[in-house]
């Protein structure tokens, strides 16, 4: 039988952390938050986890991502600038590049593939190493790598036109 009030009390924060730094607000970092637990509760039906804290990033990222989805279709936008994940900016300049750029990562990630956004997400925002993502997805590590190669090259295009050190032709 499991404890989920002891999983929740235990793994909750860290759900919390990767829903709210990819969706920003705190009504959308809830909801994902209740999906996630909720799809852990449907896949611990099917199979035993042996590894609760990288389930439940990689169904948080996998909301987190559909959140976005939904956002970005539905054309809603944010009310208040992005959070910023670098602290070391501290001009108002700074702070609004690095805001608008994490909000332009945030759209780019919409557009990805499913298993590239989230092998992203992963490995370069949750700080999975490419085989702890590839367990996670259920995937090879070969694999993992291969998507996640892909999803920076696609990033990197997209985000290539932000780039404000860029000299334009």
């Amino acid at each position: 039988m499991i404890d989920w009030p002891t999983i929740i009390r235990e793994h909750g924060p860290i759900v919390w952390q990767t829903a709210r730094r990819l969706l920003t607000q705190d009504a959308d970092a809830t909801d994902c938050f209740q999906k996630t637990f909720l799809t852990a509760v449907e896949w611990s039906q099917k199979e035993s986890v042996r590894n609760w804290p990288a389930v439940l990033r990689r169904i948080a990222t996998s909301r987190a991502i559909e959140i976005l989805r939904w956002r970005t279709r539905n054309r809603t936008r944010m009310d208040s600038l992005p959070v910023v994940a670098d602290r070391r900016l501290t001009e108002p300049h700074e702070l609004l590049f690095g805001g608008e750029l994490a909000e332009r990562l945030r759209e780019a990630l919409t557009e990805l593939p499913e298993q590239q956004a989230e092998v992203f997400c992963l490995v370069c925002i949750e700080g999975f190493t490419n085989i702890e993502a590839a367990e996670a997805m259920g995937t090879t590590a070969n694999h993992a790598g291969v998507l996640l190669n892909r999803a920076r090259q696609t990033l990197r295009m997209r985000l290539e036109a932000f780039d404000p050190n860029r000299v334009k032709p």
